[in-house]
């Protein structure tokens, strides 16, 4: 059957990374749902607790992750292995990346506006896998014909220079960018080219003793922020729910 759909659906040897990707969404997507109803207090389930002890699902998250990882590893690109430790792999990473936010604030933060940051890694994660599905390899080494693959020099530079691109791209605070520009070269240079985010390293260094750059920075990203923070947070929102209101500050010392 596996063999069936690489000859026929996809290219030859994506089968695990197609079978991770679907197991990774639908995790994301069922532990959402099962989140928000034990949060509302319907269904029946409930928060899995070892005594006082609030047992987090990236605990079995990262238990899955490291069994279907090497049983990718040892099980190679193709079989019926293959094909089970993907879904185990997709089902552990979804599970941990949900609760990316708590692992980055070791603090339970999953309905605070800090949790927004696991919705924002998950749907980054499954567009640039999404990406690498598509035919994308990263740092476009995709993009060279067969006589530049046999030029170890050109594909040498080609990844050094996509990959300085990147880098400009992250110092000017463009993140998403230079993330996507791993695997869509042009993404990283038009981030690299762009003016940086207030507050970034590049800004800092370069802007410094240029007051017009600094106020065109600090306009452009007013109106960026301006233009997208709502749908976005309307996006994450839906994708993951709405966060608790955060508390006014306490008036007393």
């Amino acid at each position: 059957m596996g063999q069936w759909w690489e000859r026929n659906i996809i290219e030859p040897g994506k089968l695990p990374l197609l079978l991770a990707l679907t197991a990774f969404v639908l995790t994301f997507v069922i532990t959402r749902v099962i989140t928000r109803m034990i949060r509302a207090g319907k269904g029946p389930f409930r928060n899995v607790k070892a005594g006082e002890l609030h047992i987090h699902h990236v605990v079995p998250g990262v238990i899955l992750t490291v069994i279907g990882g090497f049983g990718a590893v040892a099980g190679g690109q193709h079989g019926f292995g293959s094909a089970l430790a993907a879904v185990v792999f997709g089902v552990g990473a979804g599970l941990v990346l949900d609760e990316f936010a708590l692992i980055l604030h070791l603090d339970d933060v999953y309905w605070s506006e800090a949790g927004r940051k696991s919705v924002e890694v998950v749907v980054l994660t499954a567009a640039l896998v999404g990406l690498l599905l598509l035919g994308f390899s990263p740092f476009g080494v995709d993009g060279l014909d067969d006589d530049e693959m046999q030029n170890r020099a050109s594909v040498t530079v080609n990844v050094v220079i996509n990959f300085l691109f990147s880098l400009i791209a992250l110092s000017k605070g463009k993140l998403r960018m230079a993330v996507f520009g791993v695997i869509v070269p042009a993404v990283a240079l038009i981030g690299a080219l762009r003016l940086a985010r207030p507050g970034s390293p590049w800004a800092r260094r370069f802007y410094r003793r240029r007051p017009r750059a600094r106020a065109k920075s600090l306009l452009r990203a007013y109106h960026h922020d301006r233009r997208w923070s709502g749908p976005r947070r309307t996006l994450q929102d839906w994708i993951g729910g709405k966060p608790d209101p955060t508390p006014p500050p306490s008036l007393l010392p």
